[in-house]
C-alpha cells in the first residue's frame, strides 16, 4: 500500500518533540493556535513560531475531573490545555503554568501543562 507523508502528519511529529508552535498572522502580527484564519483581519496567511511554553491559568473548561482549563500564554494566545502533577482543586486562576507535552497520550489531542508557580494568595475585598 502507498504511503505518503501528509503536512499534518508530519507537524504532529515536530510537536511531539516537546515544542509548542504557534501561528502568528503575517498581515496583522496576531498570535493565534491552530486557526485557519486570522480571528482579527481574516487573512489564512500564517508564520510558524516557537513559544517559551509559559502562561497563566485563566479559567475551567468543564468539570472538575478533567481537569481542562483555558491558558493565556506570554505570546498572547490562548490555549486549551490539561494540568497535570496535581490535583484540580489546587489550580486557582493567576497560576502559572508550563507546557510539559504538546498533546495528552493517547492521541487526546490537548497539550499538558504543569504549575511552575501558584497561584498569588486571594485578598479579601469585604
Amino acid at each position: 500500500m502507498l504511503q505518503t507523508d501528509t503536512r499534518e502528519h508530519t507537524e504532529f511529529r515536530e510537536d511531539q518533540a516537546g515544542d509548542l508552535f504557534f501561528q502568528r498572522c503575517r498581515w496583522c502580527g496576531t498570535p493565534a493556535y491552530r486557526r485557519s484564519f486570522c480571528r482579527a483581519c481574516g487573512s489564512t496567511a500564517f508564520e510558524r513560531e516557537r513559544s517559551a511554553g509559559v502562561g497563566v491559568v485563566v479559567r475551567r473548561n468543564g468539570h472538575a475531573p478533567h481537569s481542562t482549563w483555558f491558558v493565556a500564554m506570554d505570546e498572547g494566545f490562548n490555549l486549551v490545555c490539561q494540568i497535570t502533577r496535581t490535583a484540580p482543586v489546587a489550580v486557582a486562576i493567576g497560576a502559572r503554568v508550563r507546557v510539559v507535552r504538546t498533546s495528552a497520550p493517547l492521541g487526546a489531542g490537548l497539550p499538558v501543562v504543569e504549575l511552575t508557580h501558584p497561584s498569588p494568595p486571594v485578598e479579601r475585598w469585604w
